[in-house]
């Protein structure tokens, strides 16, 4: 996979700082390798969570079991590809024989990928491996997690809110752990005004592994060339070009 950036980039960078121009170029490399990685494999069930929760706890069961139904369905699981609820989801495709893609990051403490997945993609930014997690799936599940998960699940949400990105299944697993938060944004957030009704309808709260390959089913299966980004990104005005 190439680290290039296009020949024309660098006339986007006259008159930046070096050291602004050196960070502009990393950013570009890891992007310009995520978006490569994207048309390897077809849109999947992207399933986010804890790394820190255990091999012997009931949402690990539930993720893995998830994994593999949606391996049995040939839906690919898309992942950060680390431990915990990433890896049960990876594990349970891979022991169906289908297919786990992680998405991992390089981190201080560095986080080392799961055994169980079949393709893997190594980022340095944050923001970029966000990106191609979103970009990645068609189907978006949060496992109960920490400050992470909900900052991944913050991201799926405004970007659907705000018509950022196409509207597509986005559910939370576990009841138990994430009523208290849709009590939040009902009791709290919308008598203050600060979001509406259609707003808590986004996502569905669900213990029902079932529900979700469904909605997987019922969007098909796709190819490595289609995305369902493709048509929305045909809406965007061009209002920038490169000299």
């Amino acid at each position: 996979m190439s680290n290039e950036v296009p020949d024309n980039y660098g006339a986007t960078l006259e008159g930046l700082d070096v050291h602004d121009e050196k960070r502009a170029r990393a950013y570009a490399r890891d992007l310009d390798r995520g978006l490569r990685a994207l048309r390897t494999f077809p849109q999947g069930v992207g399933i986010f969570g804890s790394a820190r929760l255990p091999e012997s706890g009931r949402y690990y069961a539930a993720a893995r079991q998830l994994g593999q139904k949606l391996a049995e369905n040939h839906h690919t699981v898309v992942t950060g590809g680390g431990p915990g609820i990433m890896e049960a989801a990876a594990r349970g495709a891979f022991e169906k024989g289908g297919r786990s893609i992680g998405l991992n990051i390089t981190l201080t403490h560095e986080q080392h990928p799961n055994p169980y997945l079949t393709d893997m993609f190594q980022f340095e930014y944050f923001f970029a491996r966000k990106v191609m997690l979103m970009m990645a799936c068609k189907v978006y599940v949060f496992f109960p997690g920490g400050f992470g998960t909900l900052d991944e699940f913050s991201e799926v949400l405004i970007l659907m809110q705000e018509g950022k990105m196409p509207k597509m299944p986005l559910f939370l697993y576990g009841k138990s752990f994430w009523a208290p938060l849709h009590r939040f944004f009902m009791m709290k957030m919308r008598p203050l005004g600060v979001i509406a009704k259609p707003d808590t309808k986004i996502y569905t709260i669900t213990n029902d592994i079932d529900e979700i390959v469904a909605a997987a089913n019922k969007l098909g299966h796709g190819t490595p060339s289609e995305n369902l980004y493709d048509d929305y990104i045909k809406t965007i005005p061009e209002t920038w070009t490169a000299k």
